[in-house]
């Protein structure tokens, strides 16, 4: 926002408040109501108005203060967004913050990783972080975009993850993932949460963090996999949602070859997330889950 006056910001809170999780503190004060929007509770529409501008050369960057509610704006997303571009060669530089996961007790209707809702979309790049660096290099990454990008910040990791502020050139390309740790056993594929929790495996496992769901980097999984003979997937979207569906078909058609044992997937179940502090740690990927998984897969 100091370096490029294109970039503003709107959404519910943000202003005065400083956003539902703090990410916007001091910038209301920094940058004034013209470029820190408070506004109504009506996604669709501050969506829309953001596309708008976008398309007129501005690069607006929406929260939606939490992802479930990425469903209120959806046509405007995947119809408008996504599909400007293609049509008429405007460029629609637009960046759409969601925060996902659980474990803070959100319930059925704040706590979902509804980011395989756009995996896929012609148009549309979809990223979620797991670390710091790339928390700050892919939105730096994102808003200089010419293309919509979802960008999935997974609430719990707010908190937990501690660290500096990466040096303000570093950024995070698009399309890439990264292997966050080598191993020869197997390969866990993963992103957001799931690569915390991944780096706390005792076993020899290479980490692969997709940072990118789409389009994601199927040299880097295909690379990976050759690397290691096994494949595991691990997500908290639901299993018959997120982008480990991509990932299967991808290893089944082009990576069969590669491996010794069948790709796993540890997911939640095909339900709403649960606000029960003992229903959602069951409902969630966990280290023992994850463990018994590896162990499973590697025992094949």
């Amino acid at each position: 926002m100091r370096s490029d006056e294109r970039v503003f910001l709107l959404g519910e809170d943000i202003g005065h408040y400083g956003g539902a999780f703090g990410v916007t503190a001091g910038l209301f004060e920094e940058f004034g109501a013209d470029r820190v929007m408070d506004t109504p509770i009506a996604e669709e529409g501050f969506v829309g108005a953001a596309i708008g501008a976008a398309w007129q050369g501005e690069r607006p960057v929406v929260e939606l203060q939490f992802a479930d509610f990425a469903s209120c704006p959806f046509d405007m997303i995947v119809t408008v967004a996504a599909k400007t571009h293609w049509r008429s060669g405007i460029a629609v530089p637009i960046v759409i913050r969601a925060p996902n996961g659980g474990g803070v007790r959100g319930g059925p209707f704040h706590a979902s990783s509804p980011e395989g809702w756009f995996v896929g979309v012609p148009g549309l790049k979809v990223v979620c972080p797991g670390t710091i660096e790339d928390a700050y290099g892919l939105l730096r990454s994102a808003i200089e975009d010419d293309d919509p990008v979802m960008f999935f910040e997974h609430k719990g990791l707010y908190r937990r993850l501690k660290g500096s502020k990466p040096p303000e050139e570093t950024r995070t390309p698009i399309g890439r993932a990264r292997v966050v740790r080598s191993g020869s056993a197997a390969t866990v594929i993963t992103y957001g949460s799931g690569v915390e929790l991944a780096l706390g495996l005792e076993h020899d496992v290479e980490v692969l963090d997709l940072r990118t769901l789409w389009p994601f980097d199927r040299d880097a999984v295909l690379e990976s996999v050759g690397r290691t003979s096994r494949a595991l997937v691990l997500q908290e979207a639901a299993r018959s949602s997120g982008v480990a569906g991509h990932i299967l078909a991808l290893l089944a058609t082009e990576g069969f070859e590669l491996l010794d044992a069948p790709p796993t997937l540890l997911a939640p179940p095909d339900t709403p997330v649960p606000f029960a502090p003992e229903l959602e740690d069951a409902y969630l990927p966990s280290a023992h889950t994850l463990n018994a998984a590896i162990e499973d897969l590697l025992g094949y």
